[in-house]
């Protein structure tokens, strides 16, 4: 009986031969490389600083600012220190990227949906809207809406009044300053409440349809909920324990305004600027997204004896969006970005007052610019997180 010789078993890969070891080491070496790039970088930049006698470190930070700002959503006054004069731009900055990003989204849905309406005018403006704007450069905009339109307005003794305590003219917008008294902290209470218990609503509601298909009212539940609630308890707090949220109202003086609360041309010009123009590309994102979608869905949801209206917000919409958010957030990017332009209008954002005030009167031109540099890219990348985290949740999962 014969027996059957075995093949010679493979030789074990040796470490030196194994792709994965191979890899670790490059990054290893990568790594290392890197690092010694930065601190020989970082020690002949302090070095230098000191041979030059500049002072280095954060510690100028702490020290008396000596300007005032025109803007300010915290309190703030030319005894302040730099750290404070740097909380008050990155606020002004994050104010203007706040309503920037919400208004360019509603106007360039707006402008994208009526790109595709089936009436010619509404179809033609909205397109010529979109290829004038977004082939205008924006600090060209931004020069527009500040010199020739706010700047335009009349003086402060000629203002505009059209009523209920506003006023225009070519230092800002006057309207009544809200004064909060004891009680107000009810109402406020009851405005977030109102907003928890609309989005528990919406998503209980939106759970319903997709197992019945029956809609619920959501937008005037929101509504009762987030205005009307609140209004009646203020009217109640107001009958009870007296007005607990009162006004001051802009007085129109002889040369000037006193009282109310003031929005300075600069925000306004910029805000239009960044909206008007960034609204311009959501409206394309939006247009791709909706062509996107296969005629078939909306031909099915007339089928259904769905309306164009609802089959657009409830059909295209919703199945567009996984194909709008990712350009979406770079338009969001770009905006908040976009933003530093500010400086060529003299709004107090966070380049014109620390990368330009500041680094100016202290000299620390490494560490203004590196906290300016780390500022963007946090609030970039949150930004991007937060878009990704719901872009995952609206991606279609396949089975």
């Amino acid at each position: 009986m014969s027996t059957i010789a075995r093949a010679p078993e493979p030789a074990k890969a040796s470490l030196v031969n194994d792709p994965k070891v191979r890899g670790l080491v490059y990054q290893a070496v990568l790594v290392v490389v890197v690092v010694g790039l930065v601190w020989a970088a970082a020690t002949n930049a302090v070095e230098n600083l000191r041979a030059a006698k500049i002072a280095s470190g954060f510690a100028f930070l702490n020290s008396t600012s000596g300007f005032d700002i025109g803007q300010t959503l915290i309190p703030y006054s030319a005894t302040s220190t730099y750290g404070r004069a740097f909380l008050v731009g990155l606020l002004n900055t994050l104010l203007v990227a706040a309503i920037g990003v919400v208004l360019a989204t509603l106007l360039g849905f707006v402008l994208g949906v009526a790109r595709l309406s089936s009436n010619w005018i509404v179809a033609r403006v909205a397109t010529v809207y979109v290829e004038v704007v977004r082939n205008l450069p924006l600090l060209l905009q931004l020069l527009f809406w500040y010199i020739a339109v706010l700047r335009s307005l009349p003086e402060p003794r000629a203002s505009v009044n059209p009523g209920l305590g506003v006023f225009l003219n070519n230092r800002g917008l006057f309207v009544p300053k809200p004064i909060v008294e004891g009680h107000a902290w009810i109402v406020f209470a009851a405005v977030v409440i109102g907003i928890v218990a609309s989005i528990a609503y919406a998503t209980a509601a939106s759970r319903k349809q997709t197992r019945t298909g029956e809609q619920s009212p959501v937008l005037l539940v929101a509504l009762g909920l987030v205005i009307g609630v609140p209004a009646l308890l203020w009217i109640v707090l107001a009958v009870v324990a007296g007005n607990p949220i009162d006004f001051d109202m802009p007085i129109k003086g002889t040369f000037n305004l006193r009282g109310g609360l003031q929005i300075f041309p600069e925000l306004v010009a910029l805000t239009l600027g960044l909206v008007i123009y960034t609204a311009a590309f959501i409206a394309e994102i939006v247009r791709a997204g909706i062509l996107a979608v296969s005629k078939g869905q909306t031909e099915a949801a007339h089928a259904l004896g769905l309306r164009s209206g609802p089959t657009l917000r409830l059909v295209v919409i919703p199945q567009a969006m996984r194909v709008i958010i990712p350009p979406l957030t770079s338009q969001y990017l770009n905006l908040t970005k976009n933003s530093s332009l500010a400086v060529v209008i003299g709004y107090p954002d966070l380049v014109q007052v620390f990368m330009g005030t500041v680094l100016n009167q202290t000299g620390q031109a490494i560490e203004c610019v590196a906290i300016t540099m780390a500022v963007y890219l946090t609030v970039s990348i949150a930004t991007a997180s937060l878009m990704n985290a719901y872009n995952s949740r609206m991606a279609l999962i396949e089975r």
